[in-house]
């Protein structure tokens, strides 16, 4: 679908990327990473054609078509939803208003009319392919992606300027997907999206059907999309055919053995150095320091990746509270007429680690300000004994001070024994050097986190309150947050839509929604399970409810055996569909492979002196033909998998 030849782009003179080759198949769903600033969104963007790249060559499959979906700035208004995202459709809308158009004249000319004829081919023409672009099911596509991306059906006719930025993001990532393009490029599309979105966004993607590049900062979301991922680093673009998770294991493999070739390395260079700074100036060793000397220029020097920068902190040791941390009581909480808690009860206790979960508006942000002390209509809180909250909110990272500088901006919330500290706290959260002296209003997204996140260690607290502390934080930052939150030894209370996060700290899920709080006891995974037990006892339930007359041959299972034995199957059915994607992706793997062998060997074989040696071309073509016929026996299991 795409291929980059050669490619650099510079920024200020300097390389921001030099002659890159890579290439996109189709169908290959691949995820960028790198450091921020190693220029992912760049690549996107020379891809797309909004930036031009200083030498080389992007080459696109014929009749190929871009999509970009950037992480923010796109506002639409003027239209209601539903007809805004119907403008993605805009050739099917086209076909539809030309049938109807034939339709009125086909019913006033005349049969045996000369025109009649040709007017009935174009309308049979144009009736065929809309059938086959799906133009009689675009209006249930368009609800189905609207509804996966959380837009309830009442919200289809509000005004696209009604909506807020992370709603209009879902609007361009709604046209996008709809447009289906052949190289669909998507910069954190995950960003504005709850874990509900998330899940749809995941399960559109595993199946769309042509080319995606992605970032994000999302590991369980690169885990499910991607199988393949491309590390942006050194001006270049390294592959790794796998998830992300398997990419960490790889990527730590190869950086081990490239040290130790640089190590080797350095010694050679340091002993032929070595031997040239001796035998310079001496005339008998001219012929051997000059061989030396050619050496060393041939020497393609092997440059490490630079050691990842981290946040590494831990929160301060909290002094000990009660066993009981807070208390809601019939708690109820309203905007106007809305009620967003109806009633609550709700218990949380010292050590404790609560994500609280649901949809996009369901009261998450809601309770955790109430939890944090803020005001309510019904009920009570109780506060256990010697409780010290600190409460991180959502928008923490805009109410600090934009004419500040970064250390002024901690120094004003410091009390007087942490001041020699500070600087220590800023390096923890990479603010080192000329950075502290940096204006907050310059920071960027992840910056401003930071240093919100970095406030929260001024004073010891027993009970962390933080709702969304991931946000624009890159995936290495949220792997060290969560390290220091699960190395914490007093009580936490979090929203994230983060399921790695979520699942790597949280040891109860609350569950908001619908102005009441269902408990779940146990990790992210094991709410999952219960919700899908529930689901499926519900279902049964109301197979059990309905008349068995309407079909005396249905054996019900309503028995407690009976739907354990269901559960198991259907555990059974997962292992044997993870072994089975398992076993594509080894194909996936070994067929790119043979398929690299087989092209390094014709190249081979196209070489004008292939012929001079007839032994090795005899040789050559036997490789070749078992080589032709491993690639189709892995190509017909493959097949076979697929059906």
């Amino acid at each position: 679908m795409l291929h980059l030849q050669q490619l650099s782009k510079d920024f200020a003179a300097k390389p921001l990327f030099s002659r890159i080759d890579w290439h996109l198949k189709k169908g290959e769903r691949v995820g960028l990473v790198g450091e921020n600033g190693a220029g992912k969104s760049t690549l996107m963007r020379i891809i797309a054609g909004q930036v031009e790249y200083s030498s080389g060559e992007i080459q696109y499959a014929k009749g190929a078509t871009v999509g970009y979906l950037p992480q923010d700035g796109i506002v639409t208004k003027g239209r209601p939803l539903f007809a805004e995202v119907m403008t993605a459709l805009a050739e099917l809308q086209a076909i539809e208003k030309e049938l109807a158009e034939l339709t009125a004249k086909l019913g006033v000319v005349p049969h045996d009319d000369s025109g009649h004829d040709v007017l009935l081919d174009r309308f049979g023409h144009l009736q065929e392919e809309f059938r086959l672009k799906g133009g009689y099911s675009m209006e249930a596509e368009v609800g189905n992606v609207l509804s996966g991306l959380g837009f309830l059906p009442l919200d289809w006719d509000k005004e696209c300027g009604q909506f807020s930025g992370g709603w209009q993001m879902r609007i361009a990532l709604a046209k996008l997907l709809l447009q289906k393009p052949n190289i669909l490029l998507l910069d954190e599309p995950t960003n504005h999206l709850d874990i509900e979105a998330r899940n749809w966004l995941e399960g559109y993607l595993q199946s769309y059907p042509y080319s995606i590049i992605l970032v994000s900062h999302d590991r369980f979301f690169l885990d499910q999309v991607c199988s393949r991922i491309t590390e942006v680093w050194n001006h270049t673009l390294t592959d790794y055919h796998c998830n992300y998770s398997r990419y960490l294991v790889l990527r730590e493999e190869r950086v081990v053995a490239l040290r130790e070739a640089k190590r080797r390395q350095d010694e050679e260079v340091e002993k032929i150095e070595d031997f040239i700074s001796r035998f310079r100036y001496k005339a008998d060793k001219a012929a051997l320091v000059q061989s030396r000397i050619k050496q060393l220029e041939k020497v393609e020097r092997i440059v490490l990746p630079p050691e990842r920068k981290k946040i590494r902190f831990s929160f301060p040791e909290p002094p000990k509270s009660g066993r009981m941390v807070l208390e809601l009581k019939e708690v109820k909480k309203a905007y106007g007429a809305k009620v967003v808690l109806d009633g609550i009860d709700l218990a949380i206790e010292k050590g404790e680690r609560v994500a609280l979960v649901g949809h996009n508006g369901a009261g998450k942000s809601t309770l955790m300000r109430v939890l944090a002390g803020g005001d309510f209509q019904g009920g009570g809180l109780i506060t256990g004994h010697n409780v010290i909250r600190d409460y991180f909110a959502q928008d923490q990272a805009q109410e600090l001070s934009n004419e500040r500088t970064v250390y002024e901006e901690l120094l004003a919330d410091a009390p007087f024994d942490m001041v020699p500290q500070l600087r220590d706290i800023l390096g923890a959260f990479l603010f080192s050097g000329d950075d502290i002296q940096k204006k907050v209003t310059v920071l960027s997204g992840g910056e401003r986190n930071r240093l919100a996140l970095a406030k929260m260690l001024l004073r010891p607290a027993n009970l962390l309150l933080m709702d969304e502390p991931t946000n624009h934080l890159d995936l290495f930052s949220k792997e060290v947050l969560l390290a220091a939150l699960r190395a914490f030894s007093g009580t936490v209370v979090f929203v994230s839509h983060d399921r790695h996060f979520i699942d790597g700290l949280a040891t109860r899920v609350v569950e908001v929604g619908d102005g009441k709080v269902a408990s779940y006891q146990g990790d992210y995974e094991y709410y999952l399970q219960k919700k899908g037990e529930e689901s499926g006892s519900a279902a049964t339930a109301a197979s059990v409810l309905s008349p068995r007359s309407s079909n005396p041959d249905v054996t019900l299972p309503a028995s407690k055996e009976e739907r354990q034995r269901l559960r198991d199957e259907e555990k059974l059915r997962q292992r044997e569909e993870r072994g089975m994607q398992k076993r594509l992706a080894e194909l996936e793997l070994e067929i790119e492979k043979q398929e690299g062998l087989l092209a390094g060997l014709e190249q081979r074989m196209a070489e004008p002196e292939f012929f001079a040696d007839h032994e090795a071309a005899r040789r050559m073509g036997d490789e070749h033909t078992a080589l032709t016929a491993r690639i189709a026996a892995l190509y017909a299991e493959w097949d076979g998998m697929q059906s």
